[in-house]
């Protein structure tokens, strides 16, 4: 059917998370969508990381890399979602704009 998988096409998968991610960041009004799109785009870094690391570097080092990603990433979802939940109780809403009101 194809050819072999190469790093473009790893590339080519990453650049679409990320332009989708950078997509969703730029166009949501709520903040559980940013935090998805923030997500995308961690997850398409990670997916470089790794895509070099075999093709290019042969370490380790990328998968380390990711592992770090992974991390970075439950932790600024666990963070991110509290947040979110203590604004949810004060302001009742979650969208993005209404929170312009926690700089008086």
């Amino acid at each position: 059917m194809g050819g072999p998988v190469t790093l473009q096409h790893f590339l080519m998968v990453g650049a679409v998370l990320f332009g989708l991610g950078l997509f969703t960041v730029m166009t949501r009004r709520n903040a559980v969508g940013i935090l998805l799109g923030v997500e995308l785009i961690l997850n398409a870094a990670a997916l470089n990381f790794v895509a070099f690391e075999h093709y290019v570097a042969g370490g380790v080092s990328g998968q380390v890399f990711t592992v770090f990603i992974i991390i970075l990433a439950a932790s600024e979802a666990a963070i991110a979602l509290a947040i979110v939940l203590q604004v949810y109780r004060g302001f009742r809403s979650i969208v993005a704009d209404d929170l312009s009101d926690l700089k008086n």
